[in-house]
């Protein structure tokens, strides 16, 4: 309805809704959410009353299988994640014990070499104790502590010296043959010129054909016998014993194999008896040995 308002200008508002034409469509509204309320009601009602061929109401059953799929729903969500962390504690917990079983293996590896060195030091030294009942003569046993460090001179040091009864030319050995003699002494030490160093000589006899010759050293870990007579029949796989001549090695200790015989050439090489880089204690002959030829030395 248009209203106007009186003067020299009519001025007409324009119309407004009446009241019952604005609620109408309200109403309706409102009877049909009613009606859909109703009918869903009913629906229920009737499920509840209705039972299904297993005889249990529509309706329990309806909400059972909607409860049951969000139980599953959820309890498939709970184990996943329960899964998940029961494999990290796990995988944690193997990854520790990992570390520990290392450790341990590390520690028994350890005891296992330590103890395998007292074997290896407790056969030695009985070796060394065999060996001074073959030597007729007074000895001493030493221990390894150093060794030279030019190639050219092959020495060791040993822990026995002067104070000890230790002097030049004494011969030393271990159980495999004979290793050299002493060159040098200070109160508490020794030095010792190895068999293989290429100054060091001693009398030697083939055992096979009873030849004499002597053995020298070449520097080179090998030894070379010389001074044999060219009449001699010397043949690969001879062993070499020490022969006493010298007056510094006792008579009947290995000194080594025949490797290799070349008249005229390198002549005749040894390969040593003693394994030089092996050495750890070694037995010192504290007392001169007669010489062979019946000459006594001081």
């Amino acid at each position: 309805m248009r209203q106007c308002v009186g003067g020299t200008r009519v001025h007409c508002s324009p119309p407004t809704a009446s009241i019952t034409e604005v609620a109408l469509p309200d109403i309706r509204h409102r009877f049909g959410y009613l009606f859909l309320v109703l009918a869903v009601g009913h629906i229920i009602l009737i499920s509840a009353q209705v039972n299904s061929t297993s005889g249990v109401p529509l309706l329990q059953a309806a909400v059972f299988g909607a409860f049951a799929g969000i139980q599953r729903v959820s309890s498939g969500v709970v184990m996943g994640v329960r899964n998940v962390w029961d494999g990290y504690v796990a995988l944690r917990r193997v990854r520790q014990e990992n570390e520990a079983l290392r450790g341990e293996v590390t520690q028994l590896k350890i005891e296992l070499q330590k103890r395998e060195a007292l074997a290896r030091e407790t056969e030695d030294l009985q070796r060394l104790l065999d060996l001074r009942s073959r030597v007729e003569l007074r000895t001493r046993g030493a221990e390894i502590i150093g060794g030279s460090a030019a190639p050219d001179f092959r020495t060791v040091t040993v822990n026995l010296g002067a104070r000890d009864g230790l002097g030049k030319d004494m011969a030393v050995l271990v159980s495999e043959g004979v290793v050299g003699r002493v060159v040098l002494t200070s109160p508490r030490a020794a030095k010792v010129q190895l068999l293989i160093d290429r100054n060091a000589a001693a009398g030697a006899i083939l055992v096979r054909t009873r030849t004499e010759g002597v053995v020298i050293g070449t520097g080179d870990g090998r030894l070379r016998l010389d001074y044999v007579s060219a009449t001699a029949e010397v043949k690969a796989g001879d062993e070499v014993i020490s022969s006493g001549t010298d007056g510094i090695y006792p008579k009947g200790f290995s000194i080594g194999i025949v490797e290799s015989v070349e008249r005229g050439g390198r002549g005749i090489v040894l390969r040593p008896a003693v394994d030089f880089s092996k050495l750890e204690h070694v037995l010192v002959v504290v007392e001169r040995p007669p010489r062979a030829d019946g000459e006594g030395t001081e």
